[in-house]
């Protein structure tokens, strides 16, 4: 069965980006803790997924995405000062870690922490990968038809089909 719209595929990967001009390792997914997913819902970047179109179990891929075509390119109108007061008797993160915050519509998001001053927090709204060019290697594990319980809510419940819910 091949990838296409409304099939739910699992997969490997390994994933890199460069540093410095060197291509560094960032993360994989393998055979036991695959990537699943609903293909053609939305959910996955648009050019992971028309590299990924027309392959069938078993087969490899390699490809490249430019980060325009990944998380976009840095913003730097996305970084922002946030007043300290905000975060109340939460303790306060270091530089470098991941704050997770909600805007006032209720959608999560991560923030960056990149400075912390006396009264504020700079932190970058970016998404971490924002300005990568991306290196995925992998191997398409399954692919089946997704469930009609799988189509009705947009996502894969897991590789098999049954979740047990």
């Amino acid at each position: 069965m091949i990838i296409q719209s409304n099939r739910v595929v699992a997969l490997t990967y390994d994933l890199y980006t460069k540093e410095s001009g060197q291509e560094v390792f960032v993360e994989k997914a393998d055979e036991q803790n695959p990537l699943v997913f609903l293909f053609g819902v939305g959910m996955m970047l648009p050019k992971f997924e028309e590299n990924l179109a027309g392959l069938n179990i078993g087969d490899l891929y390699d490809f490249y995405l430019t980060a325009e075509d990944a998380y976009g390119l840095k913003d730097e109108n996305a970084i922002t000062e946030l007043p300290l007061d905000m975060f109340g008797e939460m303790e306060m993160a270091e530089v470098g870690s991941i704050l997770p915050l909600q805007d006032n519509e209720g959608n999560q998001f991560r923030a960056r922490v990149n400075e912390l001053t006396e009264s504020a927090v700079i932190v970058d709204l970016n998404h971490p990968m924002a300005g990568q060019d991306l290196h995925f290697i992998g191997k398409i594990i399954s692919v089946r038809a997704a469930t009609e319980e799988e189509l009705a809510h947009g996502h894969a419940d897991v590789l098999d089909g049954h979740a047990g819910h």
